[in-house]
């Protein structure tokens, strides 16, 4: 029997976290503050534990991984890499196409993969409270589960619309002893002012963080931080132990290196988790093609300008250099809740800038097309999220048949879709429609950037 999938044991996890900062051809350009100059690393001290900021900051290549956290990551890791062949057989394609599954950890994401990282980092700091926000549920659902374990009070803000379209995602971050509200809520500053003015508003992850970012900086007695499931350097670097066990799954599985790397994109980090590993491979000479996938009706990378922008609605953040279709813009309520942000991590957006990384964007009907055959055909059914991922996986596997090439794809199959079957539902009830993000709108909301530094697009010209 050809085998289906590859796995590792616990004694062949990572040890070290993976930093791609340390082998961009052009550097990052800093985060700013409010008066234009870079950001002093204790200048984020009220936000994050000092731990965690020597890691957003650093420079250097490999980070160990402290064994209590490898213990815990144990729980679910190494994941599994799978082969497709039910899908390759259905499509009729020459290509092996690869998956990592993210969905057996037991929040059913790739999220605990920096989730226990931070809450570890602000135990060990003397922090007792962490405050976040979530849009699909996937980042709260996991730090729930990181605070249980590691002994942390836990505070989520979902974005509304979610909150309204996904109850269950409460109630598992309720199990797991988190206290959920919807945002924007009457419990900050930040949620108060947006309700006045939008009292109907669907919510946003950028209105969620603000109030996130507020309930950490006003508490008086110092013992609560802010835990970001996305965007920020850190994040990226706890994800990459996906694309390391890949790595050493793919050679298990004769492969040689990938010649196509997927990901959905949202923030970054799932992308980011397996692709940035072969992204260096890439600056080294690999021929690989490394595809971000995002909403046409969020389409931060495909059609957002590379500006400096807050991370937030309220601009408490840093101004950072991202792709960004600005900091106010508030999404239309499709189901992939987790690619609703506004903004890019930086790293991923140097990435694009670079060339090293080709940004595509797709509409929801495709995507939730190409989630049913993957579950008629793999049988996992996959989050909306995920389904972006799997729609350009299917293409480049369809491109390869009609190419009559072999080629090896891999994508990362970020998260299941158990709690997102309202999506399905008014999929096969013929209520999903597309929808492409007018130009008009960017503009609206780019204008608020005027004023702000400027971040030019620096690149080496060799992708």
């Amino acid at each position: 029997m050809e085998p289906y999938k590859y796995e590792l044991s616990e004694d062949e996890l990572p040890r070290q976290w993976y930093n791609l900062a340390a082998d961009l051809p052009t550097p990052m350009q800093p985060p700013l503050g409010p008066d234009g100059k870079p950001v002093r690393p204790e200048m984020l001290a009220p936000v994050f534990p000092m731990n965690i900021i020597e890691q957003e900051v650093s420079t250097q290549r490999w980070i160990d991984i402290p064994e209590e956290i490898l213990a815990l990551l144990a729980m679910w890791r190494p994941s599994p890499l799978f082969r497709a062949r039910r899908l390759e057989k259905a499509l009729k394609t020459p290509a092996r196409i690869y998956y990592k599954h993210e969905g057996v950890s037991p929040a059913g994401s790739h999220k605990p993969n920096t989730a226990i990282p931070q809450a570890w980092y602000n135990k060990q700091f003397g922090i007792t409270r962490l405050t976040t926000e979530t849009g699909a549920g996937q980042w709260g659902s996991a730090l729930a589960f990181a605070c249980s374990l590691i002994g942390l009070e836990c505070k989520v803000f979902m974005v509304r619309i979610s909150f309204d379209q996904k109850p269950f995602r409460k109630l598992m971050m309720q199990t797991w002893g988190a206290n959920c509200v919807a945002s924007p809520s009457n419990e900050t500053q930040a949620g108060r002012d947006i309700l006045a003015r939008m009292p109907d508003t669907p919510g946003s992850l950028g209105i969620a963080i603000s109030e996130a970012v507020e309930q950490a900086v006003t508490d008086k007695g110092g013992k609560t931080r802010y835990s970001l499931g996305s965007v920020l350097n850190h994040v990226m670097l706890h994800q990459t132990i996906i694309g390391l066990e890949a790595r050493k799954q793919l050679a298990k599985a004769g492969e040689k290196k990938p010649d196509v790397v997927i990901g959905c994109a949202g923030g970054g980090s799932n992308f980011a988790g397996l692709a940035f590993p072969f992204v260096c491979d890439k600056i080294h000479g690999a021929d690989i093609t490394i595809l971000p996938v995002e909403p046409e009706s969020c389409p931060t990378l495909t059609r957002g300008p590379f500006v400096y922008d807050h991370g937030d609605t309220a601009k408490m953040t840093p101004l950072l250099p991202m792709h960004s279709l600005g900091h106010s813009f508030v999404p239309p309520p499709i189901h992939a809740g987790g690619l609703r942000y506004h903004g890019m991590a930086p790293l991923v957006s140097q990435t694009v800038v670079e060339g090293l990384c080709t940004p595509r964007a797709y509409h929801q009907l495709k995507c939730y097309e190409s989630a049913v055959l993957w579950a008629r055909t793999e049988g996992y059914i996959p989050a909306p999220e995920t389904s972006h991922a799997i729609a350009c996986a299917i293409d480049e596997a369809v491109r390869a048949r009609e190419e009559g090439k072999e080629k090896v794809i891999l994508f990362n199959w970020s998260g299941h879709g158990l709690m997102d079957l309202a999506g399905y539902q008014k999929f096969f009830e013929g209520r999903l429609t597309d929808y492409s993000l007018p130009q008009a709108d960017i503009d609206k909301f780019l204008r608020e950037l005027n004023g702000l530094p400027q971040a030019p697009a620096k690149k080496t010209g060799k992708w």
